[in-house]
């Protein structure tokens, strides 16, 4: 019993343990930004950021939907819905570094809407989100316009009207 008060009473007297870096899980997590601060350390995963953006550009009228990067395009956005894999699969790319990220995003917009006013109503969009929710400059955002989506009953086929 006196052995056991001995270390309780060297361990009072040491007080706190004290780390002399960062824990090696922060300083080496390769598709993360690390946030360290007087107080602690805050990982941010890139599919985060990346869902985040993707939220952010689905907010816009005219946008009808991501389009996944990459080729067999419309089979890889369903098999990683199912199985939850990158949001690069899903229409968004980000690069994040440790204050900083760039946005790629690749869209369907609909028919008759400015694309000029959706990229624009884009990039302010994915900026404000990105930067007020992680802390990140968002320094770049790349628009990729892939598609026009036409509402049923517009006569969405422009090759209906050539006989």
């Amino acid at each position: 019993m006196v052995q056991a008060d001995k270390v309780r009473n060297d361990i009072a007297l040491a007080g706190p343990a004290k780390l002399d870096k960062p824990a090696p899980r922060a300083e080496s997590e390769p598709d993360a930004s690390v946030l360290t601060g007087e107080d602690g350390t805050t990982i941010i995963h890139n599919d985060v950021v990346a869902k985040i953006a993707g939220m952010a550009v689905r907010e816009i009228d005219g946008v009808k939907e991501l389009v996944p990067f990459g080729a067999g395009q419309q089979v890889t956005s369903l098999a990683r819905r199912v199985t939850g894999k990158t949001m690069r699969a899903l229409g968004v790319h980000v690069e994040v570094g440790k204050v900083e990220a760039a946005v790629d995003v690749r869209i369907v917009t609909v028919y008759g809407a400015s694309i000029v006013g959706i990229a624009t109503a884009i990039r302010e969009n994915v900026r404000e989100r990105v930067e007020s929710m992680t802390g990140l400059r968002v320094v770049e955002i790349n628009i990729e316009v892939v598609d026009l989506f036409f509402p049923s009953g517009d006569g969405g086929d422009p090759t209906d009207r050539v006989r």
